[in-house]
């Protein structure tokens, strides 16, 4: 959004030695609503999503919004690691999902996996759990951090249940530039997540 609100404002640049005062002043209230709105709709988005402290399996400390999904196109999935089917099977179908993703939509698109047991799933555990699936991290970050913020995110995104072994496999995909989400069911298979990926990706302005 804001690549393309440059190359317009430059464009528009150009032009103004050719507009009379009024035009002039109209082109310039037209950008400034244009800026405004952007702004007033990242502000909506990082008021909800929340800049929450969250840790990678690095161990490095992120704000939720601003660090991990600001500006992206993000497929979010809830593991815990003591998971012994569900969450595995989750990792290695998101695995091929990715595999299935032309390099112009993978390098889009960033995996974001948190945690629903984070006493348990230490950022060590997150990535001992990413290494025993042969995840590919680069563009894929496992959350995990204070019981309190993980808890408070995974309800915002309405993926909470106090019975961790009963959490869902649903997924969350979105844009946060266009801000277009939309859920991703257990049943989907690995091309039809792709696809939904790619969607995403390709909503995004040039």
């Amino acid at each position: 959004m804001m690549k393309k609100l440059t190359h317009t404002l430059a464009g528009l640049c150009l032009g103004l030695v050719l507009l009379p005062q009024a035009s002039i002043s109209q082109v310039t209230t037209g950008a400034n609503t244009l800026t405004n709105n952007h702004q007033s709709a990242e502000e909506k988005a990082r008021n909800y999503f929340t800049d929450t402290e969250v840790v990678d399996q690095n161990g490095k400390k992120m704000r939720f919004y601003s660090d991990v999904l600001k500006d992206r196109v993000v497929l979010i999935s809830f593991i815990f690691t003591n998971c012994e089917f569900a969450c595995p099977m989750q990792a290695q179908k998101l695995k091929q999902a990715r595999a299935l993703m032309v390099p112009a939509v993978r390098d889009e698109v960033w995996f974001v996996t948190l945690s629903v047991d984070p006493e348990r799933d230490t950022p060590e555990a997150m990535k001992k759990f990413a290494e025993r699936q042969g995840v590919d991290e680069s563009r894929w970050i496992f959350l995990t951090g204070d019981k309190k913020n993980l808890e408070f995110l995974v309800k915002r995104l309405g993926q909470y249940t106090p019975d961790i072994e009963s959490h869902t496999t649903l997924m969350l995909a979105g844009n946060t530039r266009t801000r277009h989400w939309t859920r991703v069911l257990p049943m989907v298979p690995p091309d039809g997540i792709a696809q939904q990926m790619r969607s995403l990706v390709e909503e995004t302005p040039g």
